[in-house]
């Protein structure tokens, strides 16, 4: 049986903010914590992972720097009970272009008013995701009204080809 967990960075499976871990196994809970606390985690960053009964790990998501995706492998291997680890981080090409839908994107979702008390956290919890031009908002908010402004935000943004609004609702199964 594999037990999947999604690496979202406020509320929810996993709370960066408020450390919620209620339902993980202690194993999980390390895991959580190491990749939490890589210090170039950024909000255009994302990552999940997956574990099961004998200690294999699964690293999934999407980064801009290369060396997070061997940092995170580094990190979760030598965590004790870890068995193997399958690294499946992508690393996001590189592009100018991406950076500037970023930061465009970043600015219209976060100066929201309604959105820009999510700024308060460290980890701030709605990721933004562009690869070639295409947004996919990831993370988890506090209700449907802030998941729909985020995605009307994004949508927005000039340049951005596509959007994509995963955003889940805390304590929900969207």
């Amino acid at each position: 049986m594999t037990k999947t967990l999604g690496f979202l960075l406020i509320s929810g499976c996993i709370a960066f903010a408020e450390a919620r871990t209620e339902g993980l196994t202690p194993l999980q809970d390390r895991i959580r914590h190491e990749l939490v606390m890589m210090p170039y985690l950024s909000l255009y960053d994302d990552l999940s992972f997956t574990t099961d009964e004998l200690g294999n790990v699964t690293l999934r998501g999407e980064v801009i720097r290369p060396t997070l995706r061997a940092d995170a492998e580094r990190l979760v291997k030598r965590i004790e009970g870890v068995a193997a680890v399958e690294n499946r981080i992508e690393v996001l090409p590189l592009s100018p272009f991406d950076n500037g839908i970023r930061a465009r994107v970043a600015r219209a979702v976060y100066g929201a008013s309604s959105l820009n008390r999510y700024l308060l956290n460290p980890n701030p919890p709605i990721r933004i995701i562009v690869k070639d031009g295409n947004v996919t908002l990831k993370g988890v908010v506090a209700n449907e009204g802030d998941r729909n402004i985020a995605g009307i935000m994004a949508s927005g943004v000039f340049g951005a080809f596509s959007v994509t609004n995963e955003l889940r609702v805390e304590n929900s199964r969207i």
